[in-house]
């Protein structure tokens, strides 16, 4: 399933894989692009911010997302000694993506994009891997930092909440965030284009 999609992601594809530039740019341009609307329409950011942690629709369509490329990975990954246990994995994945999304409403939205982050981080790692330039370093601290924020979301989604009330509280907090990652997507995109 989606074997060469899932080998060119994670760079086990005998001609490479994804490339370090486009996913620099890809991700340069997206946080520049979120965070300018946030700045643009700052009541409206803040007012979906708000509510984010506990809209079920965001959370079912992420869900979604994490469960077809959890699927592609399960399928395709090197289990080394437990190759044997992926047939049980493929068969409860499903049935536990189904009880999820029924059963586990409260903050559904929070765990699914905890989870996105977590699958997201590995394309974007592998991408950056053993490359020579210095400037590469942008994209793994990013991974990084979704894989620790995204481990808190999945445990603790609460956290969410609170971070989104703590930073919309003032509007000093709320320009920080948004310039930063203004900041940190321009740097992320020039350097893509310049030095990747």
């Amino acid at each position: 399933m989606f074997k060469d999609l899932h080998d060119y992601l994670y760079h086990l594809s005998e001609t490479g894989g994804l490339p370090m530039k486009p996913v620099g740019i890809v991700l340069g341009l997206a946080l520049l692009a979120g965070h300018l609307m946030a700045w643009k329409s700052g009541d409206k950011a803040k007012t979906f911010l708000r509510g984010f942690p506990r809209n079920y629709g965001w959370g079912a369509l992420l869900l979604t997302i994490d469960f077809i490329w959890g699927m592609m990975v399960l399928a395709n990954m090197d289990m080394g000694e437990f190759f044997f246990l992926r047939k049980w994995f493929l068969t409860l994945v499903p049935i536990g993506f189904v009880l999820v999304l029924a059963y586990v409403r409260e903050f559904l939205a929070v765990r699914a994009l905890g989870s996105l982050m977590l699958l997201m981080a590995g394309p974007t790692l592998a991408s950056a891997f053993l490359q020579p330039q210095h400037t590469r370093l942008l994209l793994p601290v990013l991974a990084y930092a979704w894989i620790i924020v995204g481990m808190y979301f999945i445990g603790m989604p609460y956290l969410m909440r609170d971070w989104i009330t703590w930073v919309v509280a003032k509007d000093a907090r709320w320009k920080a965030a948004v310039w930063g990652g203004v900041a940190y997507g321009a740097a992320l995109l020039v350097l893509a284009v310049t030095t990747y």
